[in-house]
């Protein structure tokens, strides 16, 4: 007995959303391993292991179109948000996030704040750089990862609100940091899914991390730390 071609596509469709959903989970619940592991050794592992799951399967996404089938391709490297950002969009991106920036220390001064907060730290050279490179790691996770399987089973404008409320997840129990990665992932994920540019996004999400980190008091901040690593500050 034959088997309609409709129902081959509604099968396949359904096998695809478990799919993306269980990449979605494990990659979750392995980032949270490495942020609650008791020992710095058993963070890394977690944190390694997190980092090469993500790789291997944002490269299966470049390598393979949805079907599965093997079709690397500009459209697959733009989706993910890698490809070279248009100059409109990057503009776009880098404007407000200078804005953004300016807003935060004017807030900040209007009532009272010390700038910087914390006199004794402030970051050199090497931790500027250090901190850009961890912004874009996480921008990556957060869009070629997480808001394109969103993207791909809720549509856009749900996937911003979903991947910025699993970002801001991710930082408890720090509330300076999960308020303001909600806000800033709704931000970055909102302005991912109109000019799909991770590389300002990163630079953006350097400026205002580092902006916190001098307009926030250790006392609130914990040095910008979540999970175990801010209880045990």
């Amino acid at each position: 007995m034959a088997v309609e071609p409709k129902t081959y596509t509604t099968v396949a469709t359904a096998v695809r959303r478990y799919y993306v959903w269980a990449q979605i989970v494990v990659v979750f619940l392995l980032l949270e391993l490495a942020i609650w592991a008791p020992t710095a050794e058993i963070r890394n592992r977690w944190a390694a292991i997190s980092a090469a799951t993500i790789l291997v399967l944002v490269v299966t996404d470049l390598l393979m179109d949805r079907s599965g089938a093997l079709r690397p391709s500009w459209a697959s490297l733009h989706r993910l948000g890698l490809g070279l950002p248009t100059v409109a969009g990057a503009g776009v991106v880098l404007g407000m996030g200078f804005a953004a920036l300016l807003f935060m220390m004017i807030f900040v001064r209007s009532l009272g704040g010390q700038i910087p907060a914390n006199p004794t730290w402030f970051p050199n050279l090497r931790l500027i750089w250090g901190y850009v490179v961890w912004s874009f790691i996480q921008e990556f996770i957060l869009q070629s990862f997480f808001f394109s399987r969103f993207e791909e089973l809720y549509g856009g404008p749900a996937a911003v609100w979903i991947a910025a409320t699993l970002f801001a997840a991710a930082h408890l129990p720090n509330p300076i940091l999960t308020t303001a990665t909600l806000i800033g992932a709704l931000f970055f994920c909102e302005a991912f899914r109109r000019y799909r540019g991770v590389y300002p996004l990163a630079i953006v999400h350097a400026m205002l991390g580092l902006t916190i980190a001098l307009t926030v008091p250790e006392s609130l901040l914990h040095h910008m730390r979540v999970g175990i690593g801010y209880l045990r500050y």
